[in-house]
């Protein structure tokens, strides 16, 4: 049998796009270790609708 990894996927959601109420949403997929990291992720990433570089947390 295979074994359960400690690796998911995890979705980044932009909170500056989420707060300005323009339509639309920016979102990311990416891969995290549980094991390593148990807290919820927060990494700059581009938001192509509001061309700059924001603060994407992770969602549930």
């Amino acid at each position: 049998m295979a074994k359960k990894g400690n690796r998911v996927q995890v979705i980044l959601e932009c909170t500056e796009h989420k707060d300005s109420g323009m339509p639309g949403t920016s979102r990311y997929i990416s891969t995290k270790n549980r094991k390593n990291t148990p807290e919820r992720l927060e990494i700059k990433k581009f938001n192509p609708i509001l061309k700059k570089y924001t603060i994407h947390k992770e969602i549930k």
